[in-house]
């Protein structure tokens, strides 16, 4: 019999990214409303495109015997309550007491997680997990490519395996990594030792896309050279989740090498260094939704998209912004223009009303109101649904999803898709589920920083980011950080004498993981 075959796997996970710049707070209904697997439940996840469906793959191909925890998933939004945080963890850790001995353990992770009393929720479970498994045995955990990695999550982790692309496609094969690197250190072929090294770089995600030339896609380029070391296990790049307000956000790499801190060390700070020499070229220019418009009409037919990122909900936003809406009506766009806000008080009224019939709400900004007042509208109910699809791609891909019971509001040239949940935008996945045809409109809002690259490939006409306020913009100046000291890119755009921020996975021989 195999080594492989006598192998107990823990596998599990608890994933969001949070925005501590939100007044609203994460309940554990809105994790039900992506998915929370326990057990069992858990395999059910095998063939989707998620980081456990991966890790199932490779644990099967080898033989191994599963133990599934818990995997839970949950569209960003605001911290965490502690109610809710303490359930989740209980989730993972209670089924992980009860297996008795494991082999090994996986987890898939986010990295930005926050909640009301905990800021580094992943260093906390990591500690957990290692607290009842030991030293000995090795923890893997998979990151989104925009986690702020802390000291502890690095010194309790065997190791830390990233995406390395973004939009975010290949949630699977990070998941086969992790598994990979994992039955790697369980046949004794590597002693991981890791470096992580940051620069007080925080921007958001519009210049993150890892294709072309750009500078995220250069590093991952980099990373992706050297993991042809055979002394190198994994390297990852970070390019941190700029919404939360935490010390010591940066962004770099990190590299986990077969039991050489020197080198893991090096290779992480030329991976900082280069990070901050590319500092400028990850900030992002914005216009205002007129001149956005203006361009817009320029463009020989659509749809064109205005890119309102702040109110991003795969970035923590609440999505409840009707600010360009608000403008559009301003500047009197005629033009088709399809649109989206999480207003659950307006879709009831749209049910009320019927479809086909005229109504008048305050539509948007009541879920997290700082940003914005609402915005009185007449409209006609042109279609009512119960707001279910199926995701089709991305870190959610193969699982159903609900933006709850939702309505087409026209409003003049509009069609606003009015929904009671926020929902992470990938494709086009929530038009089509209300009947609306992206290619039937002029402009079309979208709230995302990169994944319109994918949902509207080789149909739009063109990408305008818009300055709107919202707790996820495309620029961070002005949000309001306390915690986060400066100097920080881009408040300060040169820092002399700036030292990347280092620290290794190996606690000194005096110090226990606890």
């Amino acid at each position: 019999m195999a080594l492989s075959s006598r192998l107990r796997i823990a596998i599990g996970g608890i994933f969001q990214e949070t925005s501590q710049f939100l007044t609203t707070r994460t309940e554990l209904d809105l994790w039900n409303n992506t998915y929370i697997h326990h057990g069992e439940d858990l395999l059910q996840l095998a063939g989707t495109d998620c980081e456990n469906a991966g890790m199932l793959a490779v644990c099967e191909a080898e033989g191994a015997r599963t133990v599934p925890l818990v995997a839970a998933r949950c569209v960003s939004g605001g911290p965490g309550t502690d109610d809710c945080y303490r359930a989740l963890k209980q989730s993972l850790l209670s089924p992980l007491r009860k297996a008795g001995r494991v082999d090994g353990v996986l987890l898939a992770l986010h990295g930005s997680m926050t909640t009301v009393s905990e800021d580094d929720p992943e260093g906390d479970l990591l500690q957990a997990v290692r607290k009842i498994v030991g030293r000995r045995v090795p923890v893997v955990a998979t990151l989104d490519m925009h986690a702020h990695v802390t000291r502890r999550m690095v010194r309790q982790a065997s190791g830390l395996v990233a995406f390395t692309r973004y939009p975010h496609d290949d949630a699977f094969t990070t998941g086969e990594r992790a598994a990979q690197l994992l039955f790697r250190l369980l046949r004794g072929r590597g002693k991981p030792v890791a470096a992580m090294a940051k620069v007080p770089v925080l921007t958001s995600g519009i210049h993150g896309m890892t294709f072309g030339d750009a500078p995220m896609a250069h590093l991952t380029r980099r990373a992706r050279e050297m993991e042809q070391d055979p002394a190198i296990l994994s390297v990852s790049v970070f390019g941190v989740h700029p919404y939360n307000d935490l010390p010591g956000l940066g962004s770099g790499g990190l590299v986990v090498s077969d039991h050489d801190h020197r080198l893991a060390r090096r290779l992480a700070l030329t991976l900082a260094e280069e990070y901050w020499d590319n500092r400028f070229r990850f900030e992002c220019a914005m216009m205002t939704v007129a001149e956005a418009v203006d361009r817009g009409r320029r463009l020989p037919g659509g749809p064109v998209l205005l890119v309102d990122t702040a109110d991003c909900t795969g970035g923590g936003a609440a999505g409840d912004s009707v600010s360009l809406l608000k403008e559009l009506i301003r500047i009197g766009v005629e033009e088709p223009t399809l649109l989206t806000v999480v207003d659950p008080e307006a879709a009831g009224a749209c049910f009320q009303a019927g479809t086909g019939r005229g109504v008048r709400v305050p539509l948007g900004h009541k879920l997290d109101p700082r940003w914005g007042q609402p915005l009185p509208v007449e409209g006609r109910v042109a279609r009512l649904l119960d707001g279910a699809f199926v995701y089709s791609g991305g870190i959610y891909g193969g699982t159903p999803a609900s933006m709850g019971p939702s309505a087409v509001l026209r409003i003049g040239a509009f069609q606003v898709l009015v929904t009671s949940r926020p929902t992470y935008e990938w494709k086009t996945e929530q038009f089509e589920a209300a009947g609306l045809d992206p290619l039937q409109a002029k402009f079309i809002g979208v709230k995302n920083p990169m994944n319109y690259n994918y949902a509207y490939a080789g149909i739009s006409k063109g990408a305008l980011v818009v300055d709107t306020p919202g707790p996820t913009p495309a620029s961070v100046r002005y949000l309001p950080y306390r915690r986060m000291k400066r100097p920080f890119f881009p408040l300060d755009p040169d820092i002399p004498g700036l030292q990347p921020t280092v620290f290794l996975s190996e606690p000194p021989p005096s110090v226990d993981w606890d």
